[in-house]
């Protein structure tokens, strides 16, 4: 497969999943008010192709490697409230929450890393 055709591969995944769904969440109907969730959303994609140095003189190249990726990034931001005489938005100023999840999560990582590592060299 070219690097040309992983990259497309990976950008109709992101056109797949890219859209206004992803960034205003299903309406929600709450008291005569209607709230629209709205997040913000960030992609991005990298493809790579390369082929290792001849063996030896007269010898063709070692294999090609090729290798593509996506990722994506969504965090709340606020919502949309739509009442009978008013719409406003609401911000979520929670900066510190998401901060303190977010070093939660990557301590959670590493000690998940740390007990896989010694179980791969006690040979589990």
């Amino acid at each position: 497969m070219s690097a040309t055709r992983l990259i497309e591969g990976a950008l109709d995944k992101v056109r797949a999943t890219a859209g206004v769904k992803t960034v205003y969440g299903e309406p929600i109907k709450v008291d005569g008010k209607t709230i629209i969730p709205i997040a913000k959303v960030a992609y991005g994609a990298g493809a790579g192709a390369g082929a290792g140095p001849a063996k030896a003189e007269g010898e063709t190249q070692s294999d090609a490697a090729e290798g593509a990726g996506v990722g994506a990034y969504a965090a709340p931001v606020g919502v949309v409230e739509i009442s009978e005489g008013e719409t406003k938005f609401v911000a979520i100023n929670s900066k510190k929450k998401i901060g303190i999840a977010a070093a939660v999560g990557a301590a959670a990582g590493m000690l998940a890393g740390l007990f896989m590592g010694r179980g791969r060299r006690r040979g589990y």
